[in-house]
């Protein structure tokens, strides 16, 4: 059994062993390629490049920007803030119904309509403000004092537009402006308005928020937060300055960081995969690597060290390559960066540099152009994948032939001992037939044996 199987099961784990090295070594070589793709991606979004750093964030003011900023120094003084417009009703006895009619509620943008009946109370009209679908800015609530229950109303959105406008139809009386039922709750404070009334009481008028800026532009804002007061900068008011505060200052800055970080980044992701390819592929006094020769990884680091080296169009009718800004290789491949270089580069085209790596939307730039190289080798599908799937492929196929040889050596074994069985039993039976007929010749008369 061990002459029959051992030649084909040296073969077999043989393949075994190199289909299953090859998967390992190319599983680890795809995801260096994929760390190298992941590495490129930050240079490949336009969105990163040309941000703005704004500083000046304190107690009065949070500063935030965006791309369109420009940089430069800007004074802002807190006039005032926005503020919620909040209402306080006379008192009405508690559990007592208020009257009947239509309650036309408006804040901004918003109105709606409430029908009081002559049983309703003033909780329960607080509660159809507050659960009314058509409501989108206005909360409701009660307070109850010695004298009886308040309804306060509140605005949700601050500013002067946003104030509380309440028309009565009040069916009780027919008076809808004499503070008497559900009248009581009238407040038109224009008094040029056919229902002028201020019959509930104005606890915090709405008010606007306001900005100085640099001593002399007035701006003010519904909210406390003013958009694009100042190009590409936000700011939200928290506190008002007093006349002893020292005014804030926003200080806007161009941020480039994003080039440098993503070019170490892949600098240090290509290193790493260049040493791996080494090992994969090399040949020395430790052994030959388990790639050596292979088309795979010859022809992804052929393509890569080419890349690295190709020339991209700078959106100016020139072209430049990541040596130009500061990258470079020693004798051996290993690419480093020179930041006073890149520093340098940036500082005198910083368009040309997002455009060397973004490229347009015809034409890809340096760090599009990789990921469509990367994809082809890592993506699902894509020529690493296929020859996983063929390797694997290869291994059931070695895995099915194992099955079968294993069931031919079970017969075969079967078959051996069969036939050890059948001829033990014939050997036996040759030795008992032998005994017989030397006991029966020891016994013929005129037989002598010969002892000598």
């Amino acid at each position: 059994m061990g002459a029959e199987s051992e030649p084909y099961e040296s073969r077999a784990s043989a393949k075994s062993s190199t289909l299953t090295t090859d998967i390992s070594a190319v599983g680890a070589l795809k995801s260096a390629l994929e760390v190298v793709q992941v590495s490129i991606e930050s240079l490949a979004e336009a969105d990163n490049y040309q941000q703005r750093n704004v500083a000046g964030s304190d107690d009065f003011v949070s500063l935030s920007s965006d791309e369109t900023a420009t940089a430069g120094s800007y004074s802002i003084e807190v006039n005032a803030l926005a503020t919620e417009h909040k209402l306080s009703s006379g008192a009405f006895v508690n559990e007592d119904p208020i009257g009947e009619g239509t309650l036309t509620f408006a804040s901004g943008d918003n109105s709606f309509d409430i029908v009081v009946t002559d049983t309703n109370t003033l909780s329960e009209l607080r509660d159809a403000i507050n659960d009314s679908a058509d409501n989108e800015s206005i909360v409701a609530t009660i307070i109850t004092g010695d004298d009886g229950q308040h309804l306060v109303l509140s605005t949700k959105e601050t500013g002067v537009e946003n104030a509380i406008s309440i028309v009565v139809d009040d069916v009780s009386d027919s008076n809808n402006t004499d503070n008497v039922g559900l009248s009581m709750l009238a407040y038109q404070p224009d008094s040029l308005e056919p229902n002028f009334a201020t019959n509930m009481t104005e606890v915090t008028a709405a008010s606007d928020a306001q900005i100085t800026i640099d001593g002399t532009l007035v701006a003010t804002s519904a909210s406390n937060v003013f958009t694009n007061v100042i190009d590409g900068i936000d700011i939200t008011v928290n506190k008002i300055h007093d006349v002893d505060d020292d005014v804030s200052s926003a200080n806007v800055t161009e941020n480039n960081s994003n080039i440098e970080n993503g070019l170490n980044s892949f600098v240090s992701s290509y290193n790493t995969l260049l040493e791996l390819a080494e090992n994969l592929g090399g040949v020395g006094d430790d052994g030959v690597g388990v790639m050596t020769g292979d088309s795979l990884l010859r022809g992804v680091m052929s393509k890569l060290r080419s890349m690295i080296s190709e020339p991209f169009d700078t959106g100016n009718g020139s072209t430049i390559s990541l040596s130009a800004m500061g990258v470079s290789g020693d004798q051996y491949g290993v690419l480093s960066l020179d930041s006073d270089i890149l520093d340098s580069f940036v500082d005198s085209d910083v368009v040309g540099v997002e455009y060397f790596f973004v490229g347009s939307d015809s034409s890809p730039g340096f760090a599009g152009s990789m990921d469509d190289l990367m994809n082809f080798y890592t993506s699902s599908g894509g020529l690493i994948d296929s020859r996983v799937e063929s390797k694997n492929s290869q291994l059931e196929k070695l895995s099915e032939d194992n099955e079968s040889f294993a069931l031919k050596m079970e017969s075969l074994e079967s078959r051996l001992l069969s036939q050890f069985n059948a001829m033990d039993l014939l050997v036996a039976n040759l030795n008992s037939t032998s005994s017989y007929l030397l006991a029966q010749l020891e016994n013929m008369p005129g037989v002598v044996l010969n002892n000598n």
